[in-house]
């Protein structure tokens, strides 16, 4: 399950995404839109520029925006930033791998080829599920909702 890191950091990311043309935005704005508490915000934006995702200026005209397309911030990116490991098990994460203690041999391990596959799926969707990805959908979604209501 996604932690509230996690899910606010996408929040915000999706709200500067949408607001690309108005210029940088505020942390009081963002947090506004995407219905995160300020103070919390303040520090996921501060991981999402250390991260190089978020750009920040302080001052008059200031606030903060997308330091890349949203074509290139893929959702893996946030979830590492803010959960760490995407695998289920340790002996089959890419970046925090360790050998499970009660393995005899990994790779005989069904329990281990299992959840390798999962993590594999899990990475390429969310490697695929970029920010852009997620504003097309939610066009997607928001005309089948208008749709649906219509009839």
């Amino acid at each position: 399950m996604l932690n509230m890191r996690t899910k606010y950091g996408l929040n915000a990311l999706l709200v500067l995404a949408r607001a690309q043309e108005e210029g940088p935005l505020s942390a009081a704005v963002i947090a506004e839109r995407a219905r995160v508490p300020v103070k919390f915000l303040e520090a996921i934006l501060l991981d999402l520029r250390k991260a190089g995702l978020v750009g920040s200026r302080k001052g008059r005209g200031g606030g903060h925006w997308l330091r890349q397309p949203p074509e290139r911030i893929a959702t893996a990116e946030v979830v590492r930033l803010f959960s760490g490991a995407i695998a289920l098990v340790p002996c089959v994460s890419l970046n925090f791998y360790a050998r499970c203690e009660e393995c005899v041999d990994e790779a005989t391990c069904a329990i281990r080829d299992v959840f390798l596959a999962i993590r594999v799926a899990t990475v390429d969707m969310l490697q695929a599920a970029t920010l852009a990805d997620l504003l097309q959908r939610e066009q997607r979604l928001r005309k089948r909702r208008t749709s649906v209501r219509k009839k």
